[in-house]
This record gives C-alpha cells, sequence and structure tokens, in this order.
C-alpha cells in the first residue's frame, strides 16, 4: 500500500485516456493526461502514448507506471525504459522506447494546455537487445532498422530487428 500510495503523490491526478479503434484501424492508443505537470519546466512537459492491438486495463496499468517512472527518471525523447516482463505476454519486447508519434502523424505530437503545453510522446516496445544495438550506433540507426524491417509496432510477436 505505501508504494501505490507514493506512485500516486509522485503525479498527482494522472489519468489515462483510452482510445478505441478508429476509422483508420482497429488499434487502441493509451495517453497519459496530467503527467506533464508532475515535471514541467515553464509550462511545458511531455505526456505519453502507447498504442496496442486490444483494449485491455493491463495497457493502461503500463502507461502510468510509465508516468511513475517518468517523474523520477524524467523520460524525454530517445530514452528508454525497462518493464521488467514483457509488454503483452510471450512477446520478446520487454522494454518501452520514447520516440515521435509516429503512427498517429505530427498533429498528435503538440497538445496546447491553458497553462502551457504538453508535447505527447509515443512509447513503442522494444527487445533488450534493440536497447543495446541503440546504446551502441544511436537512436537514428535504431529507427533505420525498424523502417528498413517494416515492423508492425503493435505485434507482440514480432522479432527483434537485431
Amino acid at each position: 500500500m505505501g508504494e501505490l500510495h507514493g506512485r500516486r503523490e509522485a503525479v498527482p491526478g494522472l489519468r489515462i485516456i483510452a482510445a478505441g479503434p478508429g476509422r483508420r484501424g482497429n488499434l487502441w492508443t493509451y495517453v497519459t493526461a496530467g503527467c506533464w505537470s508532475a515535471v514541467e519546466k515553464h509550462g511545458h512537459g511531455p505526456e505519453f502514448a502507447l498504442t496496442a492491438p486490444a483494449g485491455d486495463e493491463s495497457f493502461a496499468d503500463l502507461l502510468a507506471k510509465i508516468a511513475y517512472y517518468h517523474a523520477g527518471h524524467h523520460l524525454d525523447l530517445e530514452h528508454s525504459m525497462p518493464i521488467g516482463e514483457p509488454w503483452i505476454p510471450g512477446s520478446s519486447c520487454d522494454h518501452l522506447l520514447v520516440s515521435l508519434p509516429y503512427l498517429h502523424g505530427p498533429d498528435l505530437e503538440h497538445c496546447p494546455l491553458p497553462n502551457g503545453h504538453a508535447r505527447i510522446l509515443w512509447t513503442l516496445p522494444v527487445t533488450a537487445n534493440e536497447i543495446a544495438f541503440r546504446r551502441e550506433h544511436g537512436h537514428e540507426a535504431l529507427e533505420q532498422l525498424f523502417d528498413e524491417h517494416g515492423i508492425d509496432p503493435v505485434d507482440p510477436k514480432r522479432a527483434s530487428v537485431v
């Protein structure tokens, strides 16, 4: 109970918005709301999005973990976060890579708020080997591999590109 209470205090007022499938596909998108205020600077801070193949409470829980991790580690573009387990049971992806919201287009990235501005960043499930490759060769090189392999970022069974 103490750990959960500490997490709630780290990001007070955190909400997770779940958006079901729309006209452009059958994917679910989960977005934090209130995360930016935990570490905002001059009215600016990030929110995080996670895209998933189905609607499930576990994805909202994972996004809440991202928000709490962010409160202590200040995640930003090109950062990563270990999950400690597969993002979906049976998946080899057990890390998240903070990236631009490529799946949703540039309109999702910038969100004006009454007291500032939130930048919505995408959390892409990746493997430990992909994180190791990024550390050695850089974020751009890893994203290029994703493009070359044409990965489906929400496929829980996708193979590592390295």
